[in-house]
């Protein structure tokens, strides 16, 4: 029997690059949306060619209801969760003096507050099997800050903490919580920003190159693979050295 993971946020940039290559390594996936969409039928698409089974589950990760019945429904069909990816996250940029109560609490709620609610539905199964990987999306600007993004490095900052804190608590059970912090990638969300802004960021890159979905999918990989055996409460930073 495969082994089943569910990637949260995953019908696009990061996190659908983790689900495919979740599939191409032989799991079953599952994977949410608030909405149907066309880039959801394309990412189950893409994952099925792969030989495995694509569940979708329709959930908001911010709310807890939804995610008590995204659980469910993944228990109800493959009988297990392997591998929790908590990926979905927004952005809503500007600077303090600017922001709005509801950007403040938009990025929180789905960033932050979706990680617990997702893991909070998922860790009993996982105690019960003793066994299971939880593998936190977190940002290099949750460690280093970022100006213009309170929002979000508070957000990716309770994210670091979150795991370090379950990764201590479910230890004795088998089951190892990691985080990863990516840095500058290239996604839908940084193709929008010009040329000249991307070329001074990779500048402060001593790899001298931004990084691919594919670099921090393939930590994802290690992460939930049995050769992470003996690493928990980490936070891996995939920057090309940014950091």
């Amino acid at each position: 029997m495969n082994k089943v993971a569910f990637v949260t946020g995953s019908t696009r940039g990061i996190g659908k690059e983790i689900a495919i290559t979740l599939a191409e390594s032989g799991y079953d996936i599952a994977i949410n949306y608030r909405y149907e969409n066309e880039n959801l039928k394309i990412t189950k698409k893409e994952i099925e060619e792969k030989g495995v089974k694509c569940l979708t589950v329709q959930g908001d990760v911010s709310s807890f209801e939804d995610c008590e019945k995204c659980i469910k429904n993944i228990i109800d069909e493959y009988g297990k969760i392997d591998v929790l990816v908590n990926n979905a996250g927004i952005t809503k940029d500007t600077l303090l003096m600017r922001m709005k109560k509801e950007d403040f609490e938009d990025v929180i709620d789905i960033n932050l507050v979706g990680t617990f609610n997702v893991t909070k539905n998922v860790i009993s199964h996982m105690i019960k099997s003793r066994s299971g990987r939880i593998i936190n999306i977190s940002s290099v600007v949750g460690i280093s800050g970022n100006a213009g993004q309170t929002n979000y490095s508070a957000s990716k900052a309770g994210i670091i903490g979150f795991t370090k804190s379950l990764a201590k608590e479910v230890a004795s059970r088998g089951i190892l919580v990691n985080a990863v912090a990516p840095g500058f990638i290239e996604t839908d969300m940084t193709d929008i920003l010009k040329d000249e802004i991307k070329d001074e960021i990779t500048k402060n890159i001593p790899l001298k190159r931004v990084g691919t979905a594919k670099d921090v999918a393939n930590v994802v990989k290690f992460l939930a693979s049995e050769d992470s055996s003996y690493i928990t409460g980490q936070v891996i930073c995939v920057d090309g050295g940014l950091l």
